[in-house]
């Protein structure tokens, strides 16, 4: 259904905008840590989206030339006999939706439409998006290792509920087995398929508003309490300390939590990287850089640091990658004044949204094993958002022994050992 033309190449400008996961910084820090990538300019022609079984193409209806850049990360095991290939946050819907102001008056209380004009939702063009992705894996294939087992893509798709998601993945489930398609839902995500995110555009008043009293209320008690928040970028003469006091708090989190995390190397070369690559000074906090910004926030109180988190700040985003806290002084509320303080920065810094990257899709339930993480995520305001997750165009088939590997391992993780540690 679809053609490409696909030409590799090695520069791009999206070096400070778009998701943090496709640009030039975050690719090569991956691939000093186990992975390799590949940046192509993709070219393809985009039909009118028919809505109606009836329709057909009109004769003024012409295709869009669509051009995008993507970057492949590639990853190799098993001695290198293997290897998949990974997109990261790519592609985006093909259509424009409808906006939501528009949606909200488009049916009446029985669902029936009441304007005139076609609706557009992320689940009318399942069936394009579905052919998109499996012509999209076939045309990259001839430009990867000869090893790749199968193209993995998570979707850069937008879906407002739970409910939403569940449809426009089962519609691509339909087309993929209607129109016989190697595009399978992999039942274990590589990114977190649901967020929420804090509009940064907003005033810092308004910003406030939008939490929970309860948050509020805690940031101040925070402060009230003599907690201090420090921030360290990646030319600070004190980092290796102040890295080692993170992974020491990162250790105390996992023993806690029953999550496991990166080496401490991982950490600390990420953030060193990001201060070279922006040419920081000694010291230097910048208002902006041209590449991403990733800092280091510890909070402190009477001398003993008790919590951190680390984040990355670009033109369209900011991401709370990693946190961790002590057993010691919950009761100052050091996380709430932390991601309070990152929000500022990040607003100050020119980033459009903060993204608490993960949490738990039902954890609004009380009962919910993980509901204390929902509610501290949510309760800062922002706007709760679900992706479809990781889909896979298997190549060769040897990908069935590995997916399923895969899934044992996932439930070996999640369900065994959080299990046996009390989660």
């Amino acid at each position: 259904m679809f053609t490409f033309e696909i030409k590799p190449i090695d520069s791009t400008k999206n070096i400070n905008n778009g998701t943090f996961l496709q640009t030039p910084f975050w690719c090569e820090f991956k691939s000093r840590h186990g992975w390799q990538y590949r940046r192509f300019l993709i070219t393809t022609e985009i039909p009118p989206l028919n809505l109606s079984e009836n329709s057909c193409k009109k004769e003024d209806e012409k295709n869009i030339t669509k051009s995008f850049e993507i970057a492949v990360l590639n990853r190799s095991f098993c001695k290198g006999t293997m290897s998949i290939a990974y997109i990261p946050l790519m592609p985006q819907l093909l259509y424009e939706c409808t906006p939501d102001e528009v949606l909200e008056k488009a049916f009446d209380e029985e669902g029936n439409t009441v304007i005139d004009q076609e609706i557009i939702t992320p689940e009318t063009q399942a069936i394009e998006f579905a052919s998109f992705m499996n012509d999209l894996a076939k045309a990259l294939k001839p430009y990867l290792p000869k090893n790749t087992i199968v193209i993995r893509f998570d979707p850069d798709v937008i879906l407002t509920n739970i409910e939403d998601r569940y449809n426009f993945n089962l519609g691509l489930k339909t087309v993929a087995l209607a129109d016989r398609l190697k595009l399978k839902k992999n039942k274990v995500d590589i990114q977190p398929p649901d967020s929420t995110l804090v509009d940064l555009t907003l005033s810092e008043e308004d910003i406030l508003s939008k939490m929970h009293s309860k948050w509020r209320y805690n940031i101040r008690l925070s402060e009230k309490k003599g907690v201090k928040i420090h921030r360290y970028l990646g030319n600070d003469v004190n980092l290796s300390t102040k890295i080692d006091k993170f992974y020491e708090l990162t250790k105390e989190t996992n023993a806690r939590d029953g999550n496991s995390s990166h080496a401490k190397s991982y950490y600390l070369d990420l953030i060193k990287s990001s201060a070279e690559q922006n040419g920081l000074k000694e010291n230097e906090v910048p208002v902006k850089t041209e590449y991403p910004l990733v800092s280091l926030y510890i909070a402190e109180h009477e001398g003993q640091e008790i919590a951190s988190i680390m984040t990355l700040f670009s033109g369209d985003e900011a991401i709370y990658l990693y946190g961790a806290s002590s057993n010691n002084k919950r009761n100052l509320m050091p996380n709430h004044l932390l991601q309070w303080t990152a929000m500022k920065d990040a607003k100050a810094y020119g980033s459009k949204v903060y993204d608490m990257y993960g949490m738990p899709p039902e954890g609004e339930d009380e009962h919910h094993p993980m509901h204390g993480l929902y509610m501290f995520k949510a309760n800062f305001g922002g706007k709760i958002i679900h992706r479809p997750g990781s889909w896979d165009v298997p190549l060769k088939f040897i990908y069935k022994p590995y997916n399923a590997a895969e899934k044992l391992r996932a439930f070996w993780f999640k369900k065994i050992v959080k299990k046996f540690k009390g989660r």
